[in-house]
């Protein structure tokens, strides 16, 4: 394995960085940090409690006020300072990265590290077009304009699939329309997220600005949600726990984000080029082990191309190399855990009473055997309303389902409770076209499968959730607006007022 720096003493003063400082957490309970690729615990620390939350809090109050108060362009400056900082780490976090999520190195290096500096670039521009309606005379004895202000502290809460990325996607729009914020990565990845705020501060953004607390959702994470002095909170996950932070942060009244979980379809209409459409659906099915929200779970062929697709997918599944994820050829890593193989393992397993496995649907053995890999894997003959159509796996798993009219295959896309993303190929512009207004999802891809890019938003409908991670549109979560109304006429007595007293003067 690559040692680029030894994790243990890298980290050694706590997986906690509160206030532009790491500090060691405060409950009780400890976890470790487990390379999913071997089995082997890389790193242990002390889980943050109740107070760690507290005092993060804390610190992004106290340094609200200053940030909050700094121009557009000194909160670009500092951004385009911090992208620096992270360029310059770029192979380190592509290291932590792959190791605390059995990510291949080509992944994290092409694709996590590279993506998430672009974010950060892309917002330190943004943070000086925070645009309103234009200042005008709407009701004709005012000047009316619109401010958009921050919030305040943002609480909020990213998964394990991409650690790093979901950091930049939570942290950047909030700091750069100038809110504070305590990040919770998910505890068996806390790395990147550590290495990201640690970043901020030596680009010189101020103590307090970025903090995070890594923790259990139970403990540290429900008391961010629920705190009173957090005036937001964002949260991407399942949709089983993001009804539970909902329901803790309607409590206090905040605003809410929320980017759940996916089952994204992936359609293919009978004059689509065959060759094209099964290299999207493995490309778009296997990244990140399947652990991808819109990864293509789901994939409805119309009949006429239905036997070669599944063919043609076969084969370039076989062909996929699963490996050590610094091999540089390593197309498929392990999954985050061994307990997430076994969760993957048993979709398919009960799949096989009812569906065929036509590849993959093991665990490897050999040297692989000790990781939490899981071969590729191909279903068909699942019915529509089977678990393993219907339900998110995140795990490396494909179910293709034939389709015989445009309408069935629309119809048998948008049947799931989920909206985050889709895709539909095809020649045809009307049919394309079709499809990209009647897919109930956040984002549809045309011919294509996967790629996100920072000017354009992420977010789903739904039992996916709601709101926009990335682009100028994610300001509507992090921002609120204030009208200003002016009055330009010095008049002291208002005609308006005799609906409150007197008569129309006169």
């Amino acid at each position: 394995m690559d040692q680029r720096f030894d994790v243990t003493e890298r980290f050694a003063d706590g997986a906690q960085y509160i206030a532009g400082r790491p500090r060691q957490g405060g409950s009780e309970g400890t976890h470790q940090v487990v390379d999913p690729a071997t089995g082997e615990q890389v790193f242990g620390y002390r889980l943050a409690g109740a107070a760690d939350v507290d005092a993060a809090v804390a610190a992004a109050e106290a340094a609200f006020p200053e940030w909050a108060g700094a121009t557009p362009g000194e909160r670009s400056d500092a951004m385009h300072r911090f992208a620096a900082v992270l360029t310059e780490r770029a192979d380190d976090l592509a290291y932590a990265e792959s190791l605390q999520c059995g990510k291949p190195i080509k992944l994290s290096t092409e694709f996590d590290v590279p993506g998430s500096i672009d974010n950060v670039s892309f917002f330190a521009g943004a943070a000086r077009q925070l645009e309103g309606k234009a200042a005008a005379e709407y009701s004709g004895d005012h000047t009316s304009y619109i401010r958009r202000e921050p919030i305040g502290v943002i609480g909020s809460i990213a998964p394990w699939n991409y650690p790093l990325q979901m950091a930049a996607w939570k942290v950047l729009p909030a700091i750069a329309a100038g809110n504070t914020i305590v990040l919770k990565p998910a505890e068996l990845t806390p790395l990147t997220s550590l290495m990201f705020a640690q970043a901020a501060t030596e680009a010189g953004l101020p103590d307090g600005v970025i903090n995070v607390v890594s923790g259990t959702g139970p403990e540290a994470g429900e008391w961010l949600v629920s705190h009173p002095a957090v005036a937001m909170t964002s949260f991407t996950g399942s949709t089983a726990v993001g009804k539970r932070v909902a329901e803790l942060a309607t409590a206090t009244v905040k605003r809410i984000h929320l980017e759940l979980g996916g089952k994204a379809p992936f359609v293919v209409f009978d004059d689509a080029d065959l060759e094209a459409a099964a290299h999207g659906a493995v490309a778009g099915a296997l990244i990140n082990s399947g652990q991808d929200c819109t990864a293509a779970t789901r994939a409805y062929v119309q009949r006429p191309l239905y036997d070669a697709f599944v063919a043609a997918v076969a084969d370039l599944m076989a062909s996929v190399r699963l490996g050590d994820p610094f091999d540089p050829h390593t197309d498929l890593g392990p999954l985050v855990s061994h307990a997430q193989r076994d969760r993957v393992a048993g979709f398919v397993d009960r799949a096989r009473g009812y569906a065929t496995v036509v590849t993959g649907g093991e665990i490897p053995g050999g040297d692989l055997a000790k990781g939490a890999y899981y071969r590729p894997t191909l279903i068909t003959g699942a019915p529509q309303d089977s678990e393993i159509v219907q339900s998110e796996i995140f795990g490396p798993v494909l179910a293709v389902v034939p389709f015989d009219s445009d309408d069935e295959g629309i119809a048998l896309a948008n049947d799931t409770p989920y909206g985050l993303a889709a895709s539909a190929w095809s020649r045809d512009v009307y049919r394309t076209g079709r499809a990209s207004r009647e897919l109930r999802a956040g984002c549809v891809w045309i011919n294509d499968h996967i790629p996100i890019i920072s000017e354009m938003p992420h977010g789903g409908v739904r039992a996916s959730g709601f709101g926009k991670d990335m682009s100028a549109y994610s300001f509507e979560e992090y921002t609120q607006v204030k009208h200003v109304m002016f009055d330009n006429t010095a008049v002291v007595r208002k005609d308006w007022h005799r609906t409150v007293f007197g008569d129309r003067q006169t």
